[in-house]
């Protein structure tokens, strides 16, 4: 049996403007931006490379916090003793001391809005499955990989220049969706502008995200900067019913982060318009089916699939269907047979599961050596082009 890799669409066509979507060009290193209610990614640049995140991994320090307030491992009025190890770590923290035991509530906001290193470290040597911040980091790796972020590995709570502390940009794009969408009663935090804590740190009360005051519906989530790592950005806006997730990296200064980010959020918000490309349940194109009662399976999405398109777009968007084929009988209706790669133009591909639209059962002989006599015939056809 030959493997087929790609089968056209020939039924997915947009009217629009004929021009070129116009991509975003970005000064970092790095970069991810994504629609989050339609899933349409609109600019990628290097994002699956691991790369230092600097205080932006401490939002996986916060997806685990949050998670264990959830399942009543920890409580928001709950205090913590802070370790000698906590203490010791310099840079941006909340000045704790050993002397201190603090809430669950302050820590978070400490760490959300002052990007306290020692707050991370509080939280994490609480939670760890040894009591230590290497244990809790070891837990955020194997945690992260089950969240299906694979190119994320931790070697601190708090993004501690370290070689093996590495996150992508897509990753963090996938935490952040994962805060918004599993704790939506944490993530009002984010948009917090400042948090005095107990007033003994008066130089550091300031949420150092640059987009919170500008009106333009940013709302989170955490800025981030290392030597090594640049000045970065984590961060979402929400204007209407359209929300956006961004991630930047490799900035050289604050004011080139603080100005790519507004403009990354005008563009996404003003270029790109909502457009439903497919309709739930309507055959996107029929696989080839071997040994079947019937030789093709139509196949479908299980929604409705609605992308964002360039308001100046071409007047066609590509699409392929991509299965590894023909199918073997029996097919069970609403199994995933393949997938629908869409790429409209100037933009990412954008990838969507597609399901079998009907049950398919094994033939009989004189099916399926209609089958076996029709698929041969197509290849010799087609030719040796679309085989492996």
């Amino acid at each position: 049996m030959q493997t087929y890799l790609k089968a056209a669409l020939t039924a997915l066509a947009m009217a629009c403007l004929a021009l070129p979507a116009a991509a975003f060009d970005t000064a970092a290193k790095a970069a991810y931006v994504v629609d989050l209610g339609t899933g349409t990614v609109l600019l990628t640049k290097n994002a699956d490379q691991p790369l230092p995140p600097a205080s932006m991994s401490k939002l996986m320090t916060l997806y685990v916090a949050f998670e264990a307030i959830r399942d009543g491992r920890l409580s928001l009025d709950e205090k913590l003793p802070v370790s000698r190890h906590a203490m010791s770590y310099k840079g941006s923290t909340m000045f704790l001391d050993t002397t201190d035991r603090v809430s669950v509530e302050d820590l978070l906001r400490g760490i959300i809005v002052l990007s306290g290193n020692d707050a991370c470290v509080v939280i994490a040597e609480a939670l760890s499955p040894d009591g230590t911040e290497a244990g809790f980091a070891r837990f955020m790796t194997q945690r992260a990989q089950k969240m299906g972020m694979t190119n994320s590995t931790f070697a601190n709570s708090n993004g501690w220049p370290a070689p093996d502390h590495r996150m992508s940009m897509r990753d963090l794009a996938l935490l952040t969706r994962n805060i918004i969408v599993d704790f939506p009663q944490f993530y009002p935090m984010f948009a917090e502008t400042e948090f005095a804590f107990d007033g003994r740190a008066p130089q550091n009360t300031q949420n150092r995200n640059p987009l919170l005051s500008l009106g333009i519906g940013a709302d989170g989530l955490k800025t981030g900067h290392t030597q090594a790592a640049g000045y970065g950005l984590v961060g979402s806006a929400k204007q209407g019913e359209r929300r956006v997730v961004f991630v930047l990296s490799g900035l050289d200064t604050p004011q080139a982060r603080a100005e790519d980010a507004e403009a990354i959020v005008n563009w996404a918000f003003r270029q790109f318009a909502e457009n439903t490309l497919v309709t739930a349940g309507r055959d996107v194109a029929q696989a080839d089916v071997w040994m079947g009662d019937v030789p093709t399976v139509g196949l479908v999405t299980a929604a409705d699939l609605t992308m964002l398109l360039p308001v100046l777009g071409g007047d066609t968007v590509k699409a392929e269907v991509i299965y590894t084929g023909p199918l073997q009988a029996p097919i069970e209706a609403g199994a995933q047979v393949a997938e629908l790669v869409v790429t409209p133009d100037g933009m990412p591909e954008t990838r969507v599961p597609l399901l079998a639209a009907s049950n398919v059962a094994r033939g009989g002989f004189t099916a399926r050596l209609k089958t076996v006599s029709g698929i041969l015939l197509k290849r010799l056809q087609q030719g040796p082009e679309g085989t492996l």
